[in-house]
């Protein structure tokens, strides 16, 4: 039995701009790489960098979402008492 046909093939495509190509259409090629697509920067006909995306950036945390799930005592920044400085104190 042919198992060739069971194989996926992943065809990546490269783009190769200069670096002067690179800073008008900066947007566009980071799009691109963003797509999954190799964009390569050259200078002189040198490679010089590849864009590629970063993996999964940290998602920033809201701020207020546990509003109502704690009070704040009145006495937060009041002084401790001398039982409990001495504990910090050993």
């Amino acid at each position: 039995m042919d198992h060739i046909s069971d194989l996926v093939y992943y065809v990546v495509m490269s783009i190769e701009v200069n670096v002067h190509e690179a800073k008008t259409q900066l947007s566009r090629l980071l799009e691109q790489a963003m797509a999954g697509e190799e964009v390569v920067i050259m200078k002189s006909g040198r490679r010089l960098v590849r864009l590629t995306p970063v993996e999964s950036a940290p998602v920033r945390r809201k701020l207020g979402t546990a509003k109502g799930d704690f009070v704040v005592p009145d006495d937060f920044d009041a002084p401790l008492a001398d039982e409990v400085l001495e504990e910090f104190e050993k």
